[in-house]
């Protein structure tokens, strides 16, 4: 059952909570059949507590599926008491309809007056551990997602110095060369910090991810010039798209530091996307320096840092991989097109 952050009722208006709660009636009318609940047994016990089991379930779940939005309103322990009377509600309507049209199927088994004591009991024991057992659910996955947050919080921290960092030796070499240089490029980095600083933010969409990145290729093009050459190929990944904050612009500056500076002529980095099997798919290649090429460390840093975010917001969905082909050495970066952080 799906369970949102407004309260630990699941959305019983969802297909997949009326197949979980008509899964669920059908097994308690099997125990009580089984148990003598009511004392005769057979098929036709089974179908008649099974047809009052499942009538109350459904009418239930259709009046929380309504009055959903106003119970996320109230406090837990204010929900727990009107779904109980609900349930109870329904229970002794539902047991008084019996009664009235099923009189020798009640007579033949108990009183009326204990049949519906004794349903209103069953609703009221099955009820409150239903309720318990919803509201120890949504404890746990607010915990996990606590974690989870937390954890990417980390992550992100770890990053944002080395970050820092490498734009502060890029504006550093800038002045020695130009001035003026240099001082739009501490404007540019106060604009990438202020981005790489957003905290509560998980994902953001894919355009202001891509507008980081080309403000920082422009501060690292006043430094290198034309040795640092760019191409944009990502008109297949939709502008709804939203993306792990700081993934692709580590990846660019990798690109940059790891390839294209170490060789003397610069070169092409290419940065493209597409989608894949309902996922965004982003590439970012650049040409590889020769072993005897200055280098610089630090590349594996980024990525695992990268992978163990995408592993905390998305589990297996996403994946990075890196792999080196006839000179090109070249990274991708994958993550669910809807799937939510």
């Amino acid at each position: 059952m799906e369970v949102d952050d407004a309260g630990f009722l699941p959305d019983f208006c969802a297909v997949r909570s009326i197949f979980v709660l008509v899964v669920s009636a059908e097994l308690l009318a099997f125990l009580l059949v089984l148990a003598g609940l009511p004392a005769r047994g057979g098929w036709e016990e089974l179908g008649l507590t099974s047809l009052f089991v499942q009538w109350v379930a459904l009418a239930a779940a259709a009046v929380l599926c309504v009055a959903r939005p106003a119970l996320h309103r109230l406090r837990p322990a204010w929900v727990v008491v009107l779904c109980l009377g609900l349930v109870l509600v329904l229970t002794g309507l539902g047991s008084l309809l019996a009664v009235e049209l099923l009189p020798e199927w009640i007579e033949a088994g108990e009183g009326r007056l204990a049949f519906l004591g004794r349903n209103l009991a069953i609703a009221a024991i099955v009820s409150i551990l239903v309720l318990r057992y919803l509201y120890l659910q949504e404890e746990w996955r607010r915990r996990l997602r606590s974690e989870a947050r937390a954890r990417i919080e980390a992550l992100q921290a770890r990053i944002r110095p080395h970050f820092l960092f490498n734009s502060l030796n890029t504006i550093a070499s800038l002045i020695r060369i130009d001035a003026d240089q240099a001082e739009r490029a501490l404007e540019d980095l106060a604009e990438l910090f202020r981005a790489s600083l957003q905290h509560g933010v998980d994902v953001v969409p894919l355009a202001d991810e891509l507008a980081l990145c080309r403000r920082y290729l422009e501060m690292e093009q006043l430094r290198l010039g034309d040795r640092l050459r760019v191409e944009w190929r990502i008109e297949g990944v939709p502008d709804t798209a939203r993306v792990p904050l700081l993934t692709l612009q580590p990846l660019v500056e990798n690109a940059v530091y790891h390839g294209i500076e170490p060789l003397a002529g610069g070169g092409v980095m290419t940065i493209r996307g597409g989608l894949e099997r309902g996922r965004v798919c982003l590439w970012v290649s650049n040409p590889v320096p020769p072993a005897a090429a200055p280098h610089h460390d630090g590349n594996r840093v980024a990525r695992d840092n990268i992978r163990a975010r995408l592993r905390a917001l998305y589990g297996g969905a996403a994946c990075l991989e890196a792999a080196e082909r006839e000179g090109v050495y070249e990274v991708r970066l994958c993550w669910p097109l809807g799937g939510g952080a």
